[in-house]
């Protein structure tokens, strides 16, 4: 039996990198794909690649630092499919800079989308997981989070503050049948990352054990392990999965 067969599931930003990498694996495993990302050309092209092998899928555009949008569109999947099992708080975006040339908006815009939209995502669609007591919240953190970063003030707040709020859920829902874990991925392979210069590249090699950079592939089977029945007892954790990097 497939590991998440029959299970609904929303992949937030989920149309390119490690969401898109989600959503495939999550709908080889038998779940459905419901596909959450402002790219709408890119997310309909997945859904038809995931059909195309006999996978469910759908898209809707949605902008997680919208609550509006977010309430919405939560509660259409839910009057679809009549539940909402699991939850991949995933949207991100990245305005670095210095803390002396960081601008007042681009720490906002960053904080708007990676931890604003976490918390809306999860406000959202918890009450449908309540109704059914199951449910499985896993939100992307950062190795970031845990050592810092020079020029990401912003970015590392928000992956630190996930991780603050996924230890909060786990204790307000494990009673409730609900787990919150979060993963905190390292340098992972992703279409954006492999269009840095080659020696930025080969320095981040350097600084991992395993001497590579990791696949979006690798972090989707993590995520594919904690939203699976395997990973019942499993609640409030921080998965690395970053090579060793931290050590």
């Amino acid at each position: 039996m497939k590991k998440l067969e029959n299970k609904v599931a929303i992949i937030t930003g989920g149309a390119d990198g490690i969401g898109k990498a989600t959503a495939i694996r999550f709908a080889q495993e038998g779940a459905v794909a419901v596909i959450w990302d402002m790219n709408e050309e890119k997310g309909q092209r997945l859904v038809e690649d995931i059909r195309n092998d006999d996978g469910k899928a759908e898209f809707y555009k949605v902008n997680v630092a919208d609550y509006q949008q977010v309430e919405a569109s939560a509660s259409a999947v839910a009057e679809k499919y009549g539940k909402i099992d699991i939850l991949i708080n995933n949207a991100g975006i990245t305005r670095d800079a210095s803390l002396k040339k960081m601008t007042v908006e681009n720490w906002q815009q960053v904080i708007d989308v990676n931890l604003s939209g976490v918390f809306y995502c999860t406000k959202a669609i918890s009450p449908f997981m309540l109704d059914k007591g199951y449910g499985r919240i896993i939100t992307t953190s950062s190795v970031v989070a845990l050592y810092g970063n020079f020029g990401q003030t912003n970015y590392i707040a928000t992956k630190a503050g996930v991780i603050g709020m996924t230890k909060t859920w786990a204790r307000e829902l494990g009673r409730k049948g609900i787990t919150a874990n979060a993963i905190a991925p390292g340098f992972i392979s992703t279409e954006m990352v492999t269009l840095m210069p080659e020696n930025v590249l080969a320095s981040m090699r350097e600084k991992v054990p395993l001497g590579r950079l990791g696949k979006p592939e690798e972090i989707a089977s993590a995520f594919v392990f904690l939203a699976s029945d395997e990973a019942a007892y499993i609640n409030g954790a921080v998965l690395s999965v970053d090579g060793g990097i931290t050590i």
